[in-house]
């Protein structure tokens, strides 16, 4: 699926600066407000958050896919310093981004500024782990029980809530991550999530557009 979204060019661009604690205690910290959903909208959430499917890779060959493992693997390495949970991590990262019909980048460069990859990051508003899901999310659309620590449980709300707002905005990227962070209409954390996302994260044009359309701009 296309992401759309205007071009960020016109808003400034603040430098890259993270707390990397695990209580988030930085301002951007992921802190969603909650809003009633219809009826209509709750049901699609909740098969969404509720789809248990294996994860698999949405690459067009074995080799695209391990290239792009091992490029971001690199990448994160001093973050993730266990191999296997890192390689985990990223499988179920672009899983999951593709699945919500998201950039895979976009969504790490998302994690870097809500957690710094702190599995166990909890905001001054409670919001928990790697995409900082508020747990109003759980009781809305989901389980009891479900835990918001748990790697793929954590990936799959951030996401499909991002794929929300995304609807919500007509695939304004500026305001869904605006509405993310419960701070609409301030240009700083959609540009720190911009610049962690195209400075961090984006890889050099190649051929794995069979998988996704890359995002221009």
């Amino acid at each position: 699926m296309q992401l759309t979204h205007p071009p960020f060019s016109r808003y400034y661009v603040l430098p890259l600066c993270l707390a990397g604690v695990l209580f988030a205690s930085g301002v951007f910290a992921g802190e969603q407000v909650y809003t009633p959903l219809s009826a209509s909208v709750r049901a699609v959430l909740q098969r969404s958050v509720s789809d248990r499917a294996a994860p698999k890779l949405a690459f067009a060959t074995q080799h695209e896919a391990d290239a792009w493992l091992n490029e971001m693997s690199r990448r994160l390495e001093k973050r993730l310093p266990d191999a296997k949970y890192r390689l985990d991590f990223l499988k179920t990262v672009h899983y999951e981004a593709t699945r919500a019909g998201l950039e895979p980048e976009l969504v790490l460069g998302l994690i870097e500024v809500e957690s710094g990859f702190k599995k166990y990051a909890i905001s001054s508003a409670s919001a928990r782990g790697y995409m900082q899901v508020m747990p109003f999310w759980v009781k809305e659309i989901g389980a009891s029980g479900q835990n918001l620590f748990h790697l793929r449980v954590n990936l799959r709300y951030g996401c499909t809530i991002l794929r929300h707002y995304l609807d919500i905005e007509n695939g304004d990227l500026y305001r869904a991550l605006g509405r993310y962070n419960g701070s609409l209409g301030r240009p700083e954390y959609p540009n720190l999530v911009r610049a962690a996302w195209r400075n961090n994260w984006v890889l050099p044009r190649r051929d794995i557009s069979n998988s996704r359309t890359p995002v221009s701009g």
